[in-house]
């Protein structure tokens, strides 16, 4: 990437460490620095079939930088917030995210996903730093009704940490996570859970990418896991417990883009705001 020698002294990089080298992102961030998104070791902004399923989180997919996009336009509204990103995988969007917010939860399961994140974030820690946010990698599995506090389990939550989740969280996010139609159920059930427990109302960011594959089962090209995750968020908005309401609105992805990438028309970004019924 050229840079403008005036500019030079203004460059930063972010570099991400894994198992393998696949690709280099670059952004250009509004201010005009040039900021290098270095995925030594994270994965590519592609799709392919031939992932395994235990290493999806291992890769930036591109509803990834489409939030990432959408965070850098708005950072207004992520401005000294507590934030949770679930399923964060490389932890990209909660890096992103924490140069403006004051706290970020970056979740996902399997310790070797989030030792990785933890590497991803350190490597970082200057670009957080001066922005004072605070970037605290935790598991939180969908399938488990509670977090993990026992301390002998890595990445488990403090009592503080929990009291601070639930006490200050206004935003919560989740990138391209919907491939899997039982964890798309399993994560719209821990949105539930934990919005009911939440001290203050929030807003929900979720970026996917709709996917067409081939199935035997239709003999026809198709987007089941697209399809599954919109009946879910119809099924959020319809929900009528007496405590919570849930507001659904898609996002025109015509904001500016940032980091590099094939912006498809497939890939959208969806707001829900959680709030209390008084």
């Amino acid at each position: 990437m050229m840079v403008d020698p005036e500019e030079e002294e203004t460059m930063e990089e972010i570099t991400f460490k894994s198992d393998t080298v696949l690709s280099d992102v670059h952004l250009n961030t509004p201010n005009k620095r040039h900021l290098m998104v270095r995925l030594n070791a994270v994965g590519q902004p592609e799709h392919t079939m031939a992932t395994p399923l235990e290493d999806v989180g291992k890769q930036v997919w591109r509803g990834a930088f489409l939030l990432a996009d959408y965070i850098l336009f708005q950072c207004d509204l992520f401005k000294s917030c507590t934030v949770l990103e679930l399923g964060a995988g490389t932890g990209i969007a909660s890096i992103i995210t924490a140069t403006v917010a004051k706290t970020v939860y970056c979740t996902d399961v399997g310790e070797d996903l989030l030792a990785m994140c933890e590497r991803n974030v350190t490597l970082n820690r200057s670009l957080t730093a001066t922005a004072g946010g605070a970037i605290k990698v935790k598991e939180l599995n969908w399938l488990k009704d509670d977090l993990c506090t026992d301390p002998q389990v890595p990445f488990s939550w403090s009592e503080e940490e929990i009291s601070d989740l639930y006490a200050h969280t206004t935003i919560i996010m989740a990138a391209d996570v919907f491939y899997d139609d039982d964890l798309t159920d399993a994560l719209f059930k821990t949105l539930y859970r934990i919005t009911h427990n939440l001290k203050n109302a929030c807003t929900i960011y979720l970026s996917i990418e709709k996917r067409l594959n081939f199935t035997l089962r239709h003999l026809d090209i198709t987007c089941e896991a697209y399809n599954h995750f919109r009946f879910s968020l119809n099924d959020l908005e319809k929900l009528r417990d007496g405590k919570m309401k849930f507001i659904v609105e898609p996002i025109e992805a015509t904001f500016p883009q940032f980091l590099v990438y094939e912006r498809i028309e497939q890939l959208e970004l969806w707001k829900i705001v959680a709030a209390p019924i008084s």
